[in-house]
């Protein structure tokens, strides 16, 4: 959640983008309205990637963030609900639950939190960040197990856990990722400008810091991925080994290549249709968006 290109390391795959952008929405602007938000395709590439609109969920109470769950032979979506102010800690938050083709099955799944923001599983424990707290959540019994504070902490945002189950959360508003070993906090990271979007990859941590994407690895060492999105990073999922899809909170999602490219898929601005923590499910290569401001979830087929 944000509240407040890069320049493209292949200039024929930008230029290319940028007519093809145009092409389609003078042609295809009619079959488009009335639709959520708007299938943009963003380059003539073999290897450029492209968004078809599965479905849409409406009457979500503020959703922030998407995640993918399977258990046993059931996959389900999680949808955190902030229903208020994003800092409020006011108990009206909570976590709905979706089918994979967007049915509500129980919106009040959890409730009981604040403004509750991205999500983290790790062996049938679910980790949310929420404002203060990194909220411990037996996924079995859907009962809170554990708030546990975050000292100075102002603004949590994203959880990730690695494979080892440490726990990392981003803190926006001071810059900085906590890390929880035996759920015990700690500092990992200071000075990650706009710390929000969180992933993990083997034994790096990928961090959207404000318009860049870096990986950290365990000595703390930050590389740089891709750069020059247009607004601060929120969202994060791998698509495939050093490819990730990428929302920025205002209405903008992108593709990063291995290489470090990017390429713009969804630019929802104008109509104020906001692209908060996507959710990914790699085995159908489906993408799922909560769109902040309009108390929905899309689901996008990426191709």
């Amino acid at each position: 959640m944000q509240m407040t290109y890069p320049v493209n390391k292949n200039p024929a795959r930008k230029h290319s983008a940028k007519s093809n952008r145009m092409n389609l929405r003078q042609k295809l602007s009619c079959l488009l309205a009335g639709t959520l938000l708007p299938f943009i395709a963003v380059s003539a590439n073999a290897d450029s990637v492209t968004l078809a609109q599965l479905w849409s969920t409406k009457e979500l109470r503020t959703p922030e963030s998407v995640l993918v769950h399977k258990a046993g032979t059931e996959k389900y979506l999680l949808v955190t609900e902030i229903e208020g102010d994003g800092a409020a800690l006011d108990g009206k938050g909570g976590i709905a639950k979706l089918s994979m083709s967007g049915e509500i099955l129980d919106q009040d799944w959890v409730r009981g939190l604040n403004a509750p923001k991205g999500m983290a599983v790790h062996k049938q424990k679910l980790y949310v960040a929420d404002v203060n707290d990194l909220v411990v959540i037996d996924m079995a019994s859907q009962k809170i197990e554990a708030k546990i504070n975050v000292p100075d902490s102002v603004f949590l945002n994203d959880v990730a856990v690695d494979e080892k189950g440490v726990v990392y959360v981003s803190d926006t508003r001071t810059n900085k990722v906590h890390r929880f070993i035996n759920n015990k906090p700690e500092v990992f990271l200071e000075n990650i400008a706009s710390a929000n979007g969180l992933y993990t990859n083997g034994k790096n941590l990928i961090i959207g810091a404000g318009s860049t994407l870096l990986s950290v690895g365990p000595d703390k060492k930050q590389t740089e991925l891709a750069t020059g999105f247009e607004s601060g990073i929120d969202g994060i999922e791998m698509t495939k080994s050093g490819e990730y899809l990428v929302s920025c909170w205002v209405g903008l999602m992108y593709y990063v290549y291995a290489d470090g490219s990017i390429e713009k898929l969804i630019d929802s601005r104008e109509d104020k249709i906001n692209t908060a923590d996507i959710g990914y499910d790699r085995d159908e290569k489906v993408v799922f968006v909560p769109n902040f401001l309009k108390d929905s979830v899309t689901a996008y087929q990426v191709k």
